[in-house]
């Protein structure tokens, strides 16, 4: 009996004024960079840096990280593209579905570097501050799959089942663990969890980055093995299952090293992003100018009231106070002579 589910929506493509297609996978990703690039630029601000800088580096992140997120899809999948009765035109189909976050994680870093030089701050600090941003982005991402009726667990029966409804792609309608949302769900926490930490213990020089990319593998592991579609397996596990223990075990190891050879956070993430270059600090030059120009005039107009008084003292009045002097001097030895 059904109790409660999940629906799928009936499709992923929906067209607007009936020409222009919007694919909600794509939607999805959009919304997903945008909520990154603004918590991002806060995050940055807030660090001493420039508003606008995080967008600035973005523009060169995004699209290496979309075609690395592609690359490492269509090669850990090749059998999808390039098997027999397969058409490797689909390869280039990124809006049909399928981007690695490994591959989109490690491109995205190599623009984000390119950026980061060209503007002459820090990666890791910039990192620091995309860090939950990027978390989010990834739980938004992660609805453009509900939209594909793609990555799904094994068959279950719990109220939150997520309804498959296509047969496409060897797809068989059913009830399933819908490991997108418990995916979705994760990354919120690993979002949460970074902006904590990094209040409270200050976390710099890439160790924030590192807290989310190690929190997020430890989920990526659990919620990887719960997935039903077609992956390669080494061990007995899935390949992306090896893939979350090594990165986790190298995003750890990095925030020990780092801690010990470099501990605290940056002063100065972005040179020049200082107060005087603000507004503000133009508003406070100006004043301190303008005081000095008129204590200047104070002084001028102090100098011209001094020269005025010494013309208005005529060389007659000097000669007035020296001759009554001498009047006086007369009239006392005139008085002297006469008692004699």
């Amino acid at each position: 009996m059904e109790i409660a589910y999940i629906p799928s929506p009936s499709r992923g493509v929906y067209e607007l004024f009936g020409v222009i297609p919007l694919r909600g996978y794509a939607f999805c990703i959009i919304i997903g960079v945008f909520v990154a690039v603004w918590l991002g630029n806060k995050r940055w601000i807030a660090r001493g840096g420039r508003s606008g800088t995080v967008a600035d580096v973005a523009v060169w992140a995004v699209p290496f990280g979309l075609v690395g997120g592609r690359l490492y899809h269509v090669i850990t999948d090749y059998q999808l593209y390039f098997s027999e009765g397969q058409d490797w035109v689909d390869a280039f189909k990124i809006w049909e579905g399928g981007l690695g976050i490994w591959g989109a994680i490690a491109f995205g870093a190599v623009g984000a570097w390119i950026g980061c030089r060209s503007r002459g701050i820090p990666l890791p600090a910039w990192a620091d501050a995309l860090a939950p941003g990027i978390a989010l982005a990834q739980a938004i991402g992660r609805w453009g799959n509900w939209f594909n009726q793609e990555l799904y667990g094994r068959e279950t029966d719990l109220p939150w089942a997520l309804h498959i409804t296509s047969s496409t792609d060897g797809r068989v309608p059913g009830y399933y663990h819908p490991t997108f949302l418990y995916e979705s769900l994760w990354c919120i926490g690993v979002a949460l969890l970074v902006i904590w930490a990094d209040r409270r213990f200050k976390l710099g020089h890439g160790r924030a980055f590192a807290l989310y990319v190690a929190a997020y593998c430890a989920g990526r592991f659990w919620i990887e093995a719960m997935r039903v579609d077609e992956a390669h397996h080494f061990l007995g596990m899935r390949l992306n299952e090896w893939t979350s223990i090594v990165v986790f075990l190298l995003a750890v190891l990095y925030i020990v090293l780092s801690a010990r050879r470099r501990p605290g956070r940056e002063e100065v993430v972005e040179p020049g992003a200082s107060d005087g270059d603000t507004d503000d600090g133009a508003a406070v030059e100006l004043d301190k100018k303008s005081g000095d120009e008129k204590s200047g005039d104070e002084k001028s107009g102090d100098a011209k009231s001094g020269d005025a008084k010494s013309e208005n003292e005529k060389p007659g009045d000097k000669k007035t106070d020296d001759g009554a002097e001498d009047s006086a001097a007369t009239k006392d030895e005139a008085g002297s002579a006469k008692k004699s």
